[in-house]
């Protein structure tokens, strides 16, 4: 049987747009959220400024990804996310201070 190949119905392009954003939306959500109970005394952004800036981060990253490997889900990829949005969430917060 021949592999046939047919274009993106635009629900298909939004769900894998949706898959591929969702690993750097779930944990810009746990950071922000995780940063509120860690993350003690000094200035403590407001919850929209911490996960603006974690998913925007976390999107950037999982770009470069796919741009560096050619593909999506790469483990490497993964760990890069997590320290990224980690590293923002950290800047934002201006947790040097405390």
């Amino acid at each position: 049987m021949r592999w046939i190949k047919r274009p993106l119905s635009p629900l298909d392009f939004l769900l894998h747009l949706l898959s591929f954003a969702a690993p750097a939306l779930v944990v810009a959500f746990l950071v922000a959220l995780g940063a509120r109970l860690v993350l003690r005394g000094g200035q403590r952004p407001g919850w929209w400024a911490s996960l603006l800036a974690n998913s925007l981060t976390g999107l950037v990253v999982l770009g470069a990804g796919l741009w560096w490997f050619g593909r999506d889900g790469k483990m490497a990829t993964y760990a890069a996310l997590v320290v990224a949005v980690a590293t923002a969430q950290w800047l934002v917060a201006r947790a040097w201070r405390s």
